[in-house]
């Protein structure tokens, strides 16, 4: 895949503001401050589209990027939406708005039609955390299809980022029969960039072949 186009549409408070379904759409969520916004500018070549910050929790909002792409460079142009959702586990925030995030995102997740896949964003500068645990759980009994990417793998010796991922996969392990896909990235190093672009082709083309005329 080669994305050659890539530009802001909306930013929704509620699912039913959302623009109208009528692409293929994929999801990035995370906890705060784990390397999102690098991550989405990443992939569509484009600086400052994600507005990356220091400061934690700063993406209050369901954040639709419109995106053309095509399996080659002659090939025909594909559009579809890139979502940037907001973080979760940020501890400073108010009940109020730690509620307000629990009903969009669940009245996002749960009954936006055209969503095809969400990546869910783990540090692997990390060993499993209770809340990226509660979430890819939560998904599961959703039953919303999900990929996990461990991002920052260019801040940790590879060997802690190997155990780290590893122990992430063994705990859900425990309880589940089958793992869901992963990633690792790297926004400064541009690694696992291209992995993620195939298997965004690939599920853009599945949903291609779904859709056409049967004999």
């Amino acid at each position: 895949m080669e994305i050659t186009s890539a530009k802001y549409n909306i930013s929704s408070a509620l699912v039913t503001q959302c623009p109208k379904p009528d692409r293929p759409e994929y999801a990035f969520i995370g906890r705060s401050n784990v390397g999102k916004s690098s991550l989405i500018n990443l992939l569509t070549k484009t600086k400052n589209l994600a507005k990356t910050s220091g400061t934690p929790g700063k993406t209050q909002l369901i954040n639709h990027f419109e995106i053309e792409s095509s399996g080659n460079l002659k090939g025909p142009k594909e559009k579809w939406f890139l979502v940037d959702l907001p973080g979760y586990g940020y501890a400073k925030r108010s009940i109020s708005d730690r509620n307000r995030w629990e009903q969009m995102i669940d009245g996002y997740l749960r009954k936006r039609e055209n969503l095809v896949q969400v990546f869910v964003l783990i540090d692997s500068r990390h060993g499993p955390q209770k809340n990226d645990l509660e979430f890819v759980n939560q998904l599961d009994s959703w039953q919303v299809p999900f990929s996990l990417i461990f991002t920052k793998s260019d801040k940790e010796k590879p060997g802690v980022v190997a155990r780290n991922v590893q122990a992430f996969l063994d705990k859900l392990r425990e309880t589940w029969q089958f793992l869901p896909r992963h990633f690792v990235t790297s926004a400064e190093k541009k690694e696992g960039r291209e992995e993620l672009l195939q298997f965004l082709q690939f599920m853009n083309n599945q949903i291609k072949e779904n859709n056409e005329p049967k004999d």
